[in-house]
């Protein structure tokens, strides 16, 4: 099964014109998602969901589906898990993030094709695809909004929307900014603030848009962030520290062992 193949089946590229015409056709079909059917494409974005990625074909169409069953992929995956900050982040810095992922994707399937290219080829082939621009470019026109998306990041690692670093416990990639962090928040505290550790018999509810701290215990600190996604079903939270890096916690475990406190409001 091969969701981000075309409904009719196609060959796969051979030519740097072949390679830049597919490259061109998905990346029509990922702007149409995110401007002229953003309703449709918004919509089947439910966090509830399971992972979700946005797909542009090579015959112009988009579909939001799973990811691809087959390790490893035909060709490189989408950023997986787009519709878990759905509710969580302001649409328009939402739809600005899946479209820096989905530019980053588009130049990965177009290198993936164009990987036994000499460097004639290549250099070839990227001068076609710098010389439109990007879906995040389009997307900004069309908002009319000049502002890039947030950096990717991550203090843990795992899989999520952007790129992981190392530390405590959870999967983390980056994300957007929902606001901008207070820089002193980003250094860890020994102690908690005035609030509440979350214990495993109370409701999830009390993180929706929480304040929160996270303790880490290589570092024997707690560290602050912000929940901008909640998804009770699955029990997991992505959360934005003050470095602006983002991450999706598994919170059993986190809560579990006393790792979540759930700050006062002052």
């Amino acid at each position: 099964r091969i969701r981000h193949a075309s409904p009719t089946a196609m060959e796969a590229p051979r030519t740097v014109d072949e390679v830049y015409g597919n490259f061109n056709a998905r990346r029509a079909g990922l702007i149409k998602a995110l401007t002229s059917d953003v309703e449709r494409f918004y919509a089947q974005c439910d966090p509830d969901k399971e992972n979700l990625c946005l797909y542009g074909n090579p015959d112009g169409t988009w579909e939001v589906q799973l990811p691809a069953e087959e390790v490893p992929p035909e060709l490189p995956e989408p950023a997986l898990g787009i519709n878990f900050a759905r509710d969580g982040m302001q649409r328009k810095d939402w739809l600005a993030l899946v479209a820096v992922h989905s530019d980053a994707w588009l130049m990965a399937v177009a290198f993936y094709y164009g990987a036994k290219f000499d460097a004639s080829k290549r250099s070839s082939l990227f001068a076609l695809i710098n010389g439109v621009p990007t879906v995040y470019e389009t997307l900004s026109a069309a908002d009319g909004k000049g502002a890039g998306a947030g950096k990717s990041g991550g203090k843990n690692g795992g899989s999520d929307v952007g790129a992981g670093g190392n530390g405590a416990k959870g999967a983390g990639k980056g994300g957007a900014k929902r606001q901008k962090p207070d820089p002193t928040d980003a250094q860890g505290f020994k102690k908690p603030s005035t609030g509440f550790i979350l214990q495993v018999d109370e409701p999830l509810d009390a993180l929706k848009n929480a304040q929160i701290e996270l303790f880490w215990p290589d570092d024997n600190l707690w560290y602050r962030a912000e929940v901008i996604s909640l998804n009770e079903r699955n029990r997991t939270a992505k959360v934005l520290y003050a470095t602006s890096d983002v991450e999706t916690l598994d919170l059993d475990e986190l809560i579990r062992e006393g790792h979540v406190n759930v700050r006062r409001e002052t």
